[in-house]
């Protein structure tokens, strides 16, 4: 019975490969899908943070008139934007619209000393215009925190008298400052306002007549600022999250999100799905980046960012600094200037690259009748992956592996559907590396060692010590052989590979993670599994029986060179982590030979798969058929092959990029395998050539 299971285990790996095959070939329209989707949102959108520019202002002789010159200059230089936050009094004191005092201020103006047992807040307009165009602000924000106040007069100019201290009042979120709004309207500007959570409890009536004013003025698109989303706190109580969509629907506006928080905006993911993601994703400048780095870097981050990571609108901060060598206070407004305009400024290369500056517009989002069949069936390829891969290792359990996958992942579709999704996809990305890697160490096994398939062995010149060691030099294979099975073997190893790609595209393919409203998680086991899983079949699958081997393995002394070997083994693996996924870092000089790569194809290839993994690859395979101790190579290689799929998982990344980026590299890669591999030949060849006179030499 045993020896049955054994052969219908066999007979059903063909199948369970057509499936994986069938699975991939559903993907491609899902695939396709999104790349119609990524293709169209193209335009781009550059946004200054009006509140930098009033706080820049307060270091000039003339603030008014500095402010009016330079949203001039920003107008001619492609800026077209301006971001407005909620007032508070402090922003509309330094906007010229009132002054306040606390109640010792107020004694000194009117020549009195100051009142005993009071700390009121005294608040004046600057004019006619300014009370009545910002004091219903002023009032309603003062009556929706309950406070006592009254009117009051000096030096012919109206206000108020708050029976409030003065730093609770600055701490009172107040309206958008509708001068600043038909001021900025007026001069040219589309507005992008910012709002909070600050303002409690939820008043739908409220926010309703506030978003009917910003329609007014043109306003089409909403920021958040703070660490949730308008509406998020009384959600529960009040509903608000779905009455703030349902109002942002009503008024035809959408929502930007931030590229990089340390975490998403709560509340956000609800938002975009009941307003049917009308929403864009935002890069922010800060004002540091603004003076510190040079027009050519930030032009070549403004492109990367449009062009790799699906960013529409670049939200553009500046501050001041004190110079010495000038003798002045300095802002980034000047570097943004240079930065933008000109024929080789990020506006007209951005438009040459096909992102023209106008109002940044959603993706449009189709789920074709096809979409739901389509990803079961890739869901079905995915499990046949997976169990293909685990089979492997425990063999005689493919049946009953692909059957319990098929059961298991329906089953956690109907719990969680992304949690599926991602697993399915996470165990596909492992598992195609990682059977290609199998797969081509099976081939060299089958043209060195045949049958015996052993690791390990101590006559270097060709025989085996025991029944259980195998050679480290294999003789009779000619160099041109050698290399057209290298080749082939690299061509098909990463074909075998790229097979996990569609899964992750098209169970991944939801307009979340192309916003990263949600990510796909478990980057780091994708980077770590197939090269661990490449080594223990090295170690333990090959030659004698896996437990044999593993005893045998066990049963072998510590010594302090494995011990060294351990701690650089795992100091590399953390520094390799550490560059993997989103928080990698990179050096300076890197980070200027990327932007060579850049400009020169278009498309940045993974430095580590053409300038190591792919090569070292190559190299190994042609070297792995001569020398064992060559195998290490492969696994090295292994990098490259888990690398392409990982391109592949950073789904923000238009899809037509990274099919370029990994063929690019694959082909890169190739070339310089190919040279490294013709450098070995002629180091071989002079060391054959001068080896026997220099040991006869060293020997006498």
């Amino acid at each position: 019975m045993l020896q049955r299971w054994q052969q219908w285990n066999r007979k059903a790996k063909l199948l369970v490969w057509i499936i994986a095959i069938i699975g991939v070939i559903a993907a491609l329209p899902l695939g396709m899908n999104r790349m119609d989707m990524e293709a169209s949102s193209k335009s781009v959108e550059y946004i200054f943070d009006y509140r930098d520019l009033v706080d820049i202002s307060e270091y000039q002789a003339r603030p008014a008139q500095f402010i009016d010159e330079q949203l001039d200059k920003m107008k001619d230089v492609g800026i077209t934007t301006m971001s407005l936050y909620e007032s508070s009094l402090k922003e509309l004191s330094a906007s010229g619209r009132l002054k306040y005092y606390n109640s010792k201020d107020v004694a000194l103006l009117q020549s009195k000393l100051e009142p005993v047992g009071q700390n009121f807040t005294y608040i004046l307009f600057s004019g006619t215009q300014e009370e009545e165009q910002i004091g219903p602000i002023v009032r309603q924000a003062l009556d929706h925190a309950g406070v006592v106040y009254r009117p009051w007069t000096f030096d012919g100019r109206n206000g108020l008298v708050v029976e409030m201290p003065l730093q609770e009042v600055l701490l009172q979120p107040m309206d958008f400052d509708p001068m600043t709004l038909q001021a900025l309207h007026d001069k040219g500007f589309h507005i992008l306002a910012r709002f909070s959570d600050r303002v409690l409890p939820y008043d739908e009536a409220a926010v309703d007549a506030q978003l009917a004013r910003l329609k007014e003025v043109g306003v089409t698109r909403v920021l958040f600022d703070g660490g949730q989303v308008k509406g998020y706190k009384d959600q529960f109580e009040l509903r608000s999250l779905n009455s703030f969509a349902e109002l942002l629907n009503k008024y035809g506006m959408g929502m930007a999100t931030i590229e990089n928080l340390k975490k998403p905006q709560l509340g956000i993911n609800k938002l975009a799905f009941i307003t049917n993601y009308n929403i864009v994703r935002l890069y922010s400048l800060s004002a540091d980046d603004a003076i510190a780095k040079s027009p050519e870097v930030l032009t070549d981050r403004f492109l990367l960012a449009a062009k790799d990571r699906n960013i529409r609108m670049f939200f553009l901060n500046a501050s001041v600094q004190t110079s010495q060598e000038k003798s002045a206070v300095v802002s980034g407004l000047d570097n943004l200037y240079l930065t933008m305009k000109g024929k080789d400024g990020a506006v007209q290369r951005l438009t040459d690259a096909g992102f023209a500056p106008n109002l940044a517009q959603p993706f449009d989002v189709k789920h074709p009748s096809y979409a739901k069949p389509l990803k079961m069936v890739v869901a079905a390829g995915a499990v046949s992956l997976i169990a293909l891969l685990i089979n492997v290792f425990i063999p005689g359990t493919l049946i009953l592996l692909f059957i319990l996958g098929l059961i298991g992942g329906a089953g956690l579709f109907q719990l969680n559907g992304a949690l599926a999704e991602q697993a399915l996809a996470l165990g596909a990305a492992i598992s195609a590396p990682t059977l290609a890697l199998v797969w081509v160490m099976n081939r060299v096994y089958s043209r060195t060692d045949g049958n015996r398939r052993t690791v390990g062995g101590s006559d270097w010149n060709g025989r085996a010590a025991t029944p259980d060691e195998g050679k480290w030099v294999f003789e009779g294979m000619t160099v041109g052989r050698r290399f057209g099975l290298a080749i082939t073997w690299f061509i098909v190893t990463a074909l075998i590979s790229l097979m996990a790609v569609p899964f992750v595209f098209g169970l991944l393919n939801n307009i979340t993670y192309s916003m990263v409203l949600q990510q796909f998680r478990g980057v780091s086991m994708l980077h770590l599994a197939p090269i661990g899983l490449t080594a223990i079949y090295v170690l333990l699958y090959t030659g004698s029986s896996p437990i044999r081997r593993l005893r045998k393995v066990a049963g072998m002394p510590i010594t302090v060179f494995m011990v060294v070997a351990f701690v650089v083994i795992a100091v590399v693996g953390m520094y390799y982590l550490s560059r993997t996924g989103n928080e990698g870092s990179a050096s300076s000089l890197e980070l200027t030979f990327r932007n060579w790569l850049e400009q020169t194809f278009g498309v940045r290839p993974r430095s580590k798969e053409f300038m190591l993994s792919h090569p070292l690859l190559l190299l190994g395979l042609f070297l792995a058929l001569r020398y064992r101790a060559a195998w290490v190579l492969i696994i090295v290689g292994s990098i490259g092959q888990l690398s392409m799929v990982d391109t592949f998982a950073h789904i923000h990344t238009p899809l037509y990029i990274s099919i370029i980026r990994v063929f690019l590299g694959l082909g890169l890669g190739a070339i310089i395998g190919i040279i490294l591999i013709g450098v070995w030949l002629v180091l071989e060849g002079v060391w054959r050539k001068w080896s026997p006179g220099l040991i006869k030499k060293l020997a006498e």
